[in-house]
């Protein structure tokens, strides 16, 4: 299916990397015992889990005992914000987090408030970033916990989630992070039992299937010492913190992922920022009246977000699909929505801007022919559909 296209929506998910697939091979056939059981097959399942746990540990620079296996990111930011909110002492119902998450932090943050629970939305700047003075204004001695992600899944900026972290932490909170997009690019050091080292969160979420894993699988880390109620009930697995048959092919698959991460990242985002560099002044010499959204700098080594004036980014998607080439208006999970990008609306754009974005995200098998042939459609077309 991929031999003929352009595919550039590698944030929305990532193809299984061969190598990923032969090692999820034996546990979606013969070795299919349950890690739970005692005897030597489910033994095997579980040891299979122990392996997948420690290479996780050691892509992420942390402790085996602080990862919780999940469906996925949405389920890992769920865990986080829900659990964190429901164990949180009763004079500690505040919560804060920003105005450009992704829907499964923003939508968790409003059904709490619905419950009773004090929620602030962060403003950011014009280039998506949070002012760090803004999280200082916002905290509140009732403040039980801050989630800022990362880098956003639609226009790639990335956050000093350090920084915001030592702030959350000198007033007593805890500080969550949705690492879902960051990972495939960016090294995190967690810190493993001290969250005053590395980038210093007490939770992070991650997924599989947006670094070349498996879909259905992902992890949400917790710092040990942090307190969390489970959704899931039902049985004592992860720790008590999550009940339920663990996925083991999908987390063998995430687990070989993140160890070919691991080896792979380094040149590869060296890479990716290359052509990502090119391609934008490709753009913006090829196609008139183009805009670019996200900062300059801090953003993700394969985002290229830009909105073309005059053109609806829903009907520019559907151009460059029936010529074969992939891209998106920013997350897959609202791509359903007539609504515009709530993260562009928060940069400040009308909503009219905020509807012509298109999100070209680049990957493993993105060649630089390819983005040629990206910019000659949109320079041959643009044209005639902003008539």
């Amino acid at each position: 299916m991929m031999q003929n296209r352009i595919y550039l929506d590698y944030s929305a998910t990532t193809p299984l990397d061969p190598r990923v697939l032969e090692e999820m091979e034996p546990y979606l056939q013969s070795c299919f015992g349950n890690p739970s059981s005692q005897h030597v097959i489910g033994r095997e399942a579980k040891m299979a889990l122990d392996t997948a746990r420690d290479r996780i540990a050691e892509c992420l620079n942390t402790e085996y005992g602080e990862l919780c296996f999940t469906s996925g990111g949405s389920e890992a930011d769920n865990q986080a914000i829900i659990g964190v909110m429901l164990a949180a002492p009763k004079d500690r119902n505040h919560f804060i987090v920003s105005a450009i998450e992704h829907h499964a932090v923003l939508h968790t943050a409003l059904w709490l408030r619905e419950l009773g629970f004090e929620l602030t939305i962060l403003p950011v700047d014009e280039d998506g970033r949070v002012n760090p003075d803004d999280l200082r204004n916002a905290l509140t001695p009732r403040t039980a916990l801050v989630s800022i992600m990362h880098a956003n899944n639609e226009i790639g900026v990335v956050q000093d989630i350090a920084q915001l972290a030592k702030i959350a932490h000198e007033n007593g909170s805890l500080f969550h992070t949705d690492s879902v997009q960051s990972f495939v690019h960016l090294p995190i050091h967690l810190g493993g039992q001290s969250a005053k080292s590395g980038i210093g969160c007490d939770l992070a979420s991650f997924s599989s299937h947006k670094i070349y894993g498996p879909k259905g699988s992902g992890v949400l880390y917790i710092r040990e010492g942090v307190k969390l109620h489970a959704l899931i009930h039902g049985g004592s697995q992860e720790r008590e913190r999550r009940a339920g048959t663990e996925n083991v092919a999908g987390i063998v698959g995430f687990g070989k992922a993140c160890e070919l991460l691991y080896a792979e990242r380094e040149s590869e985002s060296l890479r990716l920022a290359e052509l990502r560099d090119r391609f934008i002044q490709h753009l913006f010499e090829e196609v008139p009246d183009i805009k670019l959204h996200g900062h300059r700098t801090y953003r993700l080594q394969n985002n290229v977000h830009i909105s073309v004036k005059g053109v609806n980014g829903a009907t520019l998607l559907m151009l460059l699909d029936r010529y074969g080439i992939a891209a998106s208006s920013g997350s897959a999970c609202s791509s359903g929505s007539i609504e515009p990008s709530h993260v562009l609306i928060a940069l400040g754009l009308s909503k009219e801007e905020a509807s012509s974005g298109i999100r070209f995200s680049l990957g493993k098998e993105t060649t630089w022919r390819q983005l040629e042939i990206v910019t000659e459609t949109l320079k041959e077309h643009v044209t005639r559909l902003r008539i």
